[in-house]
């Protein structure tokens, strides 16, 4: 019983507060505005469904379109990571071998300048 007096009640004051908010003159002309434009529009649709489905069908289209699209670049880039998790490793090593060598070399060019004294 509460819940029904309830959504009345939530019902009548929507309807006060539309009612006295179209007292105002440029919110009432908008509505108006609003309420014909929106008559045409579904007068149009309701003498020509194809329209209606032929726009539904586009957009369905177009939105399949992008997914598969979003879901390409996204696969690609899981590839590049993965890639990146496979090399990340070879070029560290690589990296360290390369210090090791110039550590060695300046280590060899130190012997041979004292050497040399």
């Amino acid at each position: 019983m509460g819940k029904s007096l309830f959504l009345k009640g939530v019902l009548f004051g929507a309807l006060a507060g539309g009612a006295l908010s179209l007292l105002d003159r440029a919110t009432r002309e908008s509505v108006v505005s609003n309420c014909k434009k929106t008559t045409k529009e579904v007068s149009f649709y309701v003498k020509n469904p194809k329209v209606a489905v032929n726009q539904v069908k586009d957009m369905t289209n177009k939105i399949q379109s992008t997914f598969e699209q979003v879901s390409s670049e996204v696969s690609y880039i899981m590839e590049k990571v993965e890639e990146l998790k496979e090399t990340t490793p070879e070029v560290v090593e690589l990296v360290e071998d390369t210090k090791e060598a110039f550590f060695e070399k300046d280590s060899a060019d130190e012997e041979i300048a004292a050497a040399n004294r």
